[in-house]
C-alpha cells in the first residue's frame, strides 16, 4: 500500500501546512506577546470586554470564524479591495489566507499562555532594573523574558500546534485547492470523501507525529 502511494500529492499539502503553521504561528507569537504585555500592565474601561474578544476564536466555531473572514477579506470589502490592488491578486482561496485563518484561531491561546506568564513575573523585579538605569528593551531582554520563557515557549507551541491543525476556518477562506491551498486537514477530508483510507491514514500518522514531538518538547523543556 505504502509503495503505491503518491508520494508527491502526499507531501504537498503537508510542507503547505509546516509553512503556514510556521509562518501562522511567528505572527500569532508577535501579536499574542504584544497585546498580553500591554493587557497585563495596564487598567483601562472596557478591558475585560477587549479581552472577550481577543477570546472569541477559541469558543467559537471555526466555520463561524471562517465565514467571518471571508466577509472581511473577501474581494467586496475594502479590505480585499485594497489587498488585491496591492498585490494583484485577492486574498481569498490563497495560502496567504490559510495563514491568516491560522493566525485568528491560534491568537487566543497564544494570549492567554502569555499573559499567565507575563503576569507571573514580579514587578519589582523590573522596577529595580529600571531604578537601575535599564531601559525597557534591556529589561525585557534581560529580566521579563528570562522570568517568562517557558511560557513564550508553550505559547509559540500551542500556536504551531494549533495552526497546523486547523481545519474549518482554513477551508473556508483559503479552499482546498490541491497544490495551492490544500493543507494536511483539508487533504485528509477529501481523501476520506473519496473513499482513499491509505492517503487519509498517511497524512493522519504525519499530523499525530508532530503534534507529539512538539508536545513532547514542551513537556521536557518544562519539566
Amino acid at each position: 500500500m505504502i509503495g503505491n502511494m503518491d508520494w508527491p500529492a502526499f507531501w504537498s499539502p503537508l510542507a503547505l501546512s509546516l509553512k503556514v503553521a510556521l509562518l501562522s504561528s511567528v505572527a500569532s507569537m508577535a501579536l499574542g506577546a504584544a497585546a498580553a504585555r500591554w493587557m497585563t500592565r495596564r487598567s483601562f474601561k472596557g478591558k475585560t470586554l477587549l479581552e472577550t474578544v481577543f477570546m472569541l476564536p477559541l469558543v467559537l466555531p471555526p466555520t463561524v470564524v471562517g465565514f467571518l473572514l471571508l466577509v472581511g477579506l473577501g474581494r467586496r470589502s475594502w479590505i480585499g479591495r485594497f489587498a488585491e490592488w496591492l498585490f494583484s491578486a485577492p486574498i481569498v482561496f490563497s495560502w496567504w489566507a490559510a495563514v491568516i485563518a491560522a493566525v485568528v484561531v491560534s491568537f487566543p491561546l497564544v494570549y492567554q499562555t502569555m499573559k499567565a506568564g507575563f503576569s507571573s513575573v514580579d514587578r519589582g523585579l523590573e522596577d529595580a532594573a529600571r531604578s537601575a538605569g535599564a531601559n525597557e528593551r534591556q529589561v525585557f531582554a534581560y529580566i521579563t523574558l528570562p522570568l517568562a520563557y517557558r511560557s513564550f515557549l508553550t505559547a509559540y507551541i500551542l500556536g504551531f500546534a494549533r495552526g497546523f491543525g486547523e481545519f474549518g476556518a482554513t477551508l473556508m477562506i483559503a479552499g482546498n485547492i490541491p497544490g495551492k491551498t490544500q493543507t494536511t486537514p483539508t487533504a485528509i477530508y477529501l481523501a476520506v470523501d473519496a473513499g482513499n483510507a491509505t492517503m487519509a491514514w498517511a497524512w493522519t500518522l504525519s499530523m499525530i507525529a508532530v503534534s507529539f514531538l512538539l508536545l513532547l518538547f514542551a513537556r521536557t523543556k518544562n519539566d
